[in-house]
């Protein structure tokens, strides 16, 4: 069972997201903000990473630079997630080390489809 860090400030957000990753049989674990998503990132050792990038504490973009530039947490993929799409963020969270890009709101099987092409390129590295 893969194991996702769900990275959601939003309650509503990270309930529905979150419950509907567990039916699919993943393992979520959740983090509110981007300090604590880096703290999990290296004590839950997740298979994939959804960063909201609108984060308080430290935001996604932050947060995804730190985990990229750390030996232990460089390998883990992370898709960016957004609500406020404009022009050029996709390009900005990959230049920030993000893996690939999804905005919100969410269309889940769109999310479940780059979930499974990042589990797929994590488990060949």
């Amino acid at each position: 069972m893969a194991k996702i860090l769900l990275v959601e400030d939003n309650e509503m957000n990270r309930d529905m997201l979150s419950r509907r990753l567990a039916r699919r049989g993943f393992d979520v674990v959740v983090a509110v903000d981007g300090a604590q998503a880096v703290a999990m990132a290296s004590s839950e050792a997740p298979d994939t990473i959804l960063m909201d990038l609108s984060l308080p504490v430290m935001d996604g973009w932050e947060a995804t630079r730190q985990l990229k530039a750390a030996p232990e947490t460089r390998p883990i993929p992370i898709i960016a997630l957004t609500a406020h799409a404009m022009s050029g963020d996709r390009e900005k969270a990959i230049e920030a080390g993000a893996d690939d890009y999804d905005s919100k709101p969410i269309e889940f099987p769109r999310l479940l489809s780059k979930i499974e092409a990042c589990l797929q390129k994590g488990a060949q590295t």
